[in-house]
């Protein structure tokens, strides 16, 4: 009859896990940072700059980066300013045409005016 043999621990016990490791990394921050340039005959064709932080939210709010609050694509707040900033600037342009089309003298014809689905435009 044959046994099966206890394989070794691929890591000793008394060590830090991956878990402990991460959260170390997170808890102080790592920084990668790297240069690409390709040359030919001394003339510089391309440059990359790699630039990788690694850290917990917190960590990085401390550092002073937080450009994911703003981003509309990363952030619900960014994107209901984003559309509410949008929004204005529609409303503040529609009543420029229309104080533009009254002094023009589009208005003034006495005939009714239409919104864009053709209905009567109502008092506000």
């Amino acid at each position: 009859m044959t046994t099966a043999s206890r394989l070794p621990e691929p890591y000793p016990q008394g060590g830090s896990n991956l878990a402990d490791i991460l959260e170390r990394v997170l808890d102080k921050g790592i920084v990668i940072a790297g240069d690409i340039r390709i040359n030919l005959l001394d003339i510089e064709l391309l440059t990359i700059k790699l630039r990788l932080v690694v850290a917990s939210v917190e960590r990085a709010k401390e550092m002073g980066i937080d450009w994911w609050e703003d981003d509309p694509a990363l952030s619900s707040g960014a994107r209901r300013t984003a559309l509410a900033r949008e929004n204005e600037d529609l409303r503040h342009r529609v009543e420029q045409l229309e104080r533009r089309e009254l002094t023009e003298g589009g208005g003034a014809s006495g005939a009714p005016r239409h919104d864009s689905r053709g209905e009567h435009e109502r008092d506000r």
